[in-house]
């Protein structure tokens, strides 16, 4: 694992990376789109700082009982980044500055191929410097050293899984159906954005069962149970899309 390139923290510079492969992908994909309008870029940035803010403060209410929290200025400083608090709040920046700008267009299959670039990007930093998994129970997977494993409090000397390599491979693949087949299909506009995050909601699931996270109720950690409310919704929404034909290729599409 590999904590730091030269002086630099190895996770803020992939996700720093992240971040600017998602806005190449992103203007690319909005100037084919025609989404040319300028209210575009503060549309992007309500995301970027959406996102950000979220990622810093999504899991600071992480106990019933507010006094066992962090203060948010602690949680900003020092506590966990939550991928899934930094989707939420994307999502929340993009809608904010839409109903502020007036904006009407749907923004989502930009959005769609420029997220999953930059969270395949973004999550190498996870996998060189975060606990892998739990045990594979079999002789493959990440082994890590007595001193690695202490500093990101996982077991030594066995096979863990690498739940990060996991989600880039997700992510990758997403990007890929997404940049080389969904963008040259004519759904109904914004929602291959949503069956991306359903997709993924999904995914995060069941990868969470091998991610070592605290287990919290039930044999659930923390993200499952906030999927265990979202990914239904946003699956109710694909099957709806699905059944109205809004996301299927439409007659006579052409594939460019």
């Amino acid at each position: 694992m590999i904590p730091t390139l030269w002086v630099f923290d190895t996770h803020s510079v992939f996700v720093g990376l992240g971040a600017a492969v998602a806005i190449l992908v992103f203007v690319l994909e909005a100037r084919r789109l025609g989404h040319t309008d300028e209210r575009v870029a503060y549309i992007a940035t309500g995301g970027l700082v959406g996102g950000a803010v979220f990622m810093r403060l999504g899991t600071w209410a992480q106990h019933l009982d507010p006094r066992a929290n962090a203060s948010l200025v602690e949680q900003w400083l020092y506590g966990n980044r939550s991928v899934l608090g930094g989707l939420l709040g994307a999502w929340l920046g993009v809608h904010l500055v839409k109903r502020l700008t007036g904006y009407r267009r749907r923004t989502g299959d930009v959005f769609a191929p420029a997220v999953a670039a930059g969270m395949a990007v973004g999550r190498v930093g996870c996998f060189l410097t975060e606990a892998p998994g739990t045990p594979t129970g079999a002789g493959w997977g990440m082994v890590l050293d007595p001193n690695t494993a202490a500093r990101v409090g996982a077991p030594a000397g066995v096979a863990l899984h690498p739940s990060f390599l996991y989600e880039i491979a997700f992510h990758a693949l997403a990007f890929a159906v997404l940049w080389g087949w969904a963008r040259h299909q004519q759904f109904a506009p914004g929602e291959t954005f949503v069956a991306y995050i359903a997709a993924y909601a999904i995914f995060r699931f069941g990868v969470e069962f091998v991610r070592g996270n605290e287990v919290v109720w039930h044999g659930l950690t923390r993200p499952q149970l906030f999927l265990a409310v979202t990914a239904p919704l946003l699956v109710a929404r694909v099957i709806w899309l699905v059944a109205s034909g809004r996301l299927r290729p439409r007659a006579g599409a052409a594939i460019s």
